[in-house]
């Protein structure tokens, strides 16, 4: 039904009347009568009262127009029409568009003239041409009335018209505070009708984020904060901090402290993680803080502000620490009923292999046992019981002892420090049991027993430090193996906690021209560890001259590659910070130049996701150089280091690295695969498996072993079956091969890692945090693998053992408010992204309902299945407190 003109309005009714009769009399012409038949009645109606109102309103009667423009106002809010077509007042006022604007230039200034610029102002939604911004020109001269009650679309794009308006005068420098007093309008408009996003979007454009703080409420800040973080890793630097400096203030706001938390650490703000602590009162919310604390793996000392009482200060120092980590990972354990220890032949299953390969293996081969030393600590990694390392001390037999004795030389260290790596995370037996290889005069058996206590601390804090005390005795001993297990033991057990009384004790090394060059390197490596991201001068500084003062011959060796990446850590994710460093890195010699720029460059924009960054990459892999340039492999790896940060770039990355392996020249097939293995790291994703699979068979035998170490990586600890049957089946056709058949049973013992209970990614709390040390630890062996021949496949097969740094439960474990395990049933599914949809859709689809401990592969989220218990993290992964939910009632 067209709603009639309102008969009471100024000028009487009889008068209307006559002139609705006259003005279709003033239309004989044909051609006007048959477009009218098209419309109905009510349209017709309408169509010739707003043609009425048109000349109306240019009636020198002032009265007469505004009772004019008021029926106009009230025909166009009161249409409402479906999504696709224009409204019908604005479809049969579109003619008029031009008279009406022509009239409103002749008008003076007046009430009136301010009621039809906003009627322009809403026609200009359809009529005006692109660019032109009438819409708001003629908005900023109207009444300063509600903007809402003329419709969303509207509203919307006012929004647009303001931000390419903002855009104009900043560049002009013009006045914007009547844009602001809009925006202002638009902004509450927006937050109240549940389009935070719009509000947010418009906020961006025009700079002005900290107007959100006043408008979001209780209703609606978490879907603000969830648009305004995914939203960040899209935005350029330094506008991406300033979105989550925002987000974290709305969320301190509203005492959402666990979001507010992460986003302190995804800020790497420590004052922000502080004020965490001291603006929450709840003790139990505080500890599940320090778990998420721990399992970002920083180093943090909470002081009497933040927690007031001595016991309480303690117990959470205590979690912090991460000492539950073994307790909580063997609950797990039992629960899944993998407690018993497997042997690396239960691992390769040669008994499912046609005859060859199983026959030609019966020889025992150092090469061979070393492998199996490997395969046997990660598979074991953390249950403290194995079949090699562990036998226990009563059986005659001593076996144990057996086993180091099958390997050689520099083997003998990696045997001696897997027993670090069953004992993982349990600091107490691991070092008794390490503690008899101490008392060896076999100089290889101490260095792996040094790397061991390095292992079973990693990730471990202890206020007694046993690894600085153990380990500083023998930094400075004559033989270097021994020397390098005490350093690499250094950086694995205190990666990222910035130790200075480690530094006064490595930093010396660095510069002492008589120490060989392998210690060097380990030295510079194990200070970019302990001073990840944290671009400390002085460190730096070391490592800079330290490489400054290597001859020619030297910048030639493998080794030499971990000074640059030593120097590269100390920057990691710290974007613009690495640019002095990276000034000086051009005066160093030309054989390692450009390798030193690209790892600094691939470093410190890990994880970024900056685009800029991406297609320099891109442009140094594109040329095509001699056999002896080595700095494209770095550049290789640094695309996958900065673009891991999201799916989207994950996905487009792997795309340009397939572009690279057909163009690409040898050095850069060869870190492909490494490439490849980093970004699907512990997620065995279908179409990267099948072109490492491919790459696993190439000609070239560099190309071969590190698309079988990746396969490893992207099945670590995923137990994933097609991974495990391509190894198996490439263990039979390297067999004659010791090089590669070595990389086949890594691979192998990395897929069955921890039984299939840990994980390798560096990500954590659904994709959003990024460990540091963790990606330190992945990295370094990566830029090993660059060279495989003289370092994994030499004597420095040690290098493995700094995956361990990476290396975590990937599971959920709920506990009560006494820190006991708690079983209770939880939804695990594939997690889905709703930010900025409407309503409250589903954030897991495709769910299997377990009960706790549970398995989280990569990609799933958890949700909890029963409302007895209000979990105290809204991410749930690691360790989760619950508390009892006071409303509950049994059904």
């Amino acid at each position: 039904m067209a709603p009639t003109p309102d008969p009471n309005s100024v000028g009487g009714g009889s008068k209307q009347d006559e002139a609705t009769l006259k003005v279709p009399s003033k239309d004989p012409k044909k051609k006007d009568e048959k477009k009218d038949e098209d419309l109905s009645e009510e349209d017709l109606e309408l169509k010739q009262n707003l043609e009425l109102y048109v000349e109306r309103v240019q009636d020198p009667n002032p009265d007469l127009q505004k009772a004019a423009l008021e029926s106009m106002r009230q025909e166009i809010r009161a249409s409402t029409s479906s999504m696709t077509s224009v409204p019908k007042p604005l479809k049969f006022l579109r003619p008029h568009y031009g008279t009406l604007k022509a009239f409103h230039e002749t008008m003076p200034n007046s009430d009136l003239k301010k009621y039809l610029s906003d009627i322009l102002s809403v026609l200009a939604l359809t009529m005006s041409a692109e660019g032109e911004r009438e819409s708001l020109s003629f908005r900023l001269i109207g009444t300063e009335g509600d903007i809402g009650s003329w419709g969303h679309e509207y509203v919307r794009n006012l929004a647009g018209e303001i931000a390419q308006e903002y855009t104009k005068r900043q560049s002009e420098e013009a006045s914007i505070d009547d844009l602001m007093e809009l925006v202002q309008q638009i902004v509450a408009f927006h937050m109240k009708h549940n389009a935070e996003t719009e509000a947010v979007d418009l906020l961006m454009d025009v700079e002005d984020l900290d107007l959100l703080l006043e408008h979001v409420d209780k209703t609606n800040f978490k879907r603000t904060c969830n648009y305004l973080t995914s939203a960040a890793k899209y935005l350029p630097g330094p506008d991406d901090m300033l979105v989550l400096d925002i987000s974290y203030m709305i969320y301190m706001k509203f005492e959402e402290y666990p979001n507010a938390l992460q986003i302190a650490l995804f800020l790497d703000n420590t004052q922000y993680v502080k004020q965490v602590f001291t603006s929450c009162t709840d003790l139990l919310k505080k500890k599940q803080f320090c778990y998420m604390i721990a399992r970002h793996g920083i180093t943090f000392d909470l002081d009497d502000e933040m927690v007031a009482d001595d016991d309480d200060r303690e117990a959470l120092q205590d979690i912090v620490n991460n000492t539950k980590l073994s307790e909580g990972y063997l609950t797990l354990a039992r629960d899944i009923e993998v407690m018993e220890a497997k042997t690396p032949e239960d691992i390769y299953k040669a008994h499912l292999l046609d005859g060859r390969a199983s026959s030609g293996a019966s020889a025992d081969s150092a090469r061979q046992n070393l492998a199996a030393t490997f395969v046997n600590a990660f598979v074991n990694a953390g249950f403290g019981q194995d079949k090699l390392m562990t036998v226990p001390s009563d059986s005659t037999t001593g076996s144990s002892g057996n086993w180091l004795f099958k390997n050689k030389e520099h083997g003998k260290t990696s045997a001696a420090a897997s027993l670090g790596m069953i004992q993982l995370w349990d600091v107490d037996s691991g070092l008794s049991q390490l503690d008899k290889y101490f008392h060896s005069n076999d100089n290889p058996i101490i260095a792996g027993a040094l790397l061991g206590v390095g292992i079973v601390n990693c990730g471990i804090k202890n206020d007694c430090d046993p690894a600085l005390a153990l380990l500083g005795d023998y930094i400075d001993k004559e033989d270097s193996s021994v020397r390098i297990g005490a350093i690499m033991g250094l950086g694995i057990s205190y990666a990222g906690s910035q130790n200075d009384q480690i530094r006064s004790k490595l930093s010396p090394i660095l510069n002492d021209a008589k120490a060989p060059l392998d210690v060097i390197a380990f030295a510079s490596l194990s200070l970019g560890m302990i001073y990840v991201g944290s671009c400390n001068e002085e460190v730096a500084q070391s490592i800079i001259f330290a490489l400054m003062d290597r001859s020619e011959a030297e910048l030639g060796d493998a080794l030499t590659r971990f000074l640059p990446l030593g120097l590269g850590l100390l920057y990691l994710g710290k974007q613009e910070s690495v640019e002095a460093t990276a000034e000086v890195s051009k005066t160093f010699n030309e054989k390692i130049r450009k390798y030193c720029d690209m790892t600094l460059l691939s470093c410190a924009y890990a994880g970024t996701g900056n685009v800029l960054k991406v297609q320099d990459l891109l442009a140094q892999c594109g040329e095509h150089l001699e056999k002896g340039d080595i700095h494209q492999g770095p550049a290789v790896l640094g695309l996958a280091m900065v673009a891991m940060s999201e799916e989207l770039g994950v996905d487009m990355e792997i795309r340009s690295l397939e572009r690279m392996l057909q163009y690409g020249e040898q050095n850069i097939r060869r870190a492909v695969p490494l490439a490849l293995g980093l970004l699907c790291i512990s997620n065995p994703k279908v179409t990267v498996m099948d072109t490492l699979s491919r790459l696993s068979h190439d000609t070239d035998s560099e190309v071969a072993m590190a698309a079988i170490i990746s396969l490893g990586l992207i099945g670590a600890g995923t137990n994933n079956a097609r991974i495990a049957g391509m190894l198996r089946n490439l263990s039979s056709y390297y067999y004659k091969d010791a090089n590669l058949l070595f990389c086949v049973r890594i691979a192998q013992g990395l897929v069955h890692m921890g039984k299939g209970l840990l994980t390798l990614s560096p990500f954590h709390s659904e994709r959003f945090l990024l460990s540091p040390t963790a990606l330190a630890g992945i990295v370094t062996l990566l830029h090993a693998c660059l060279d495989m021949k003289p370092i994994i496949l030499g004597k420095y097969h040690y290098v493995l053992y700094f995956l361990v740094l990476a290396m975590q439960p990937r599971m959920m474990l709920t506990v009560d408010e006494n820190l006991k395990p708690l079983s209770v049933p939880v939804r695990v599914g594939q997690a889905v992204d709703v930010v900025g949809q409407a309503g409250r859709p589903k954030t897991i689809t495709g769910f299997q309902t377990h009960s706790t401990p549970v398995l989280l592969a990569a990609g799933e989220r958890a949700e909890l299945a029963t409302d007895k218990y209000i979990p105290l993290s809204p991410i749930l992964e690691g360790f989760i407190i619950l508390k009892e939910n006071p409303d509950y009632r049994e059904e």
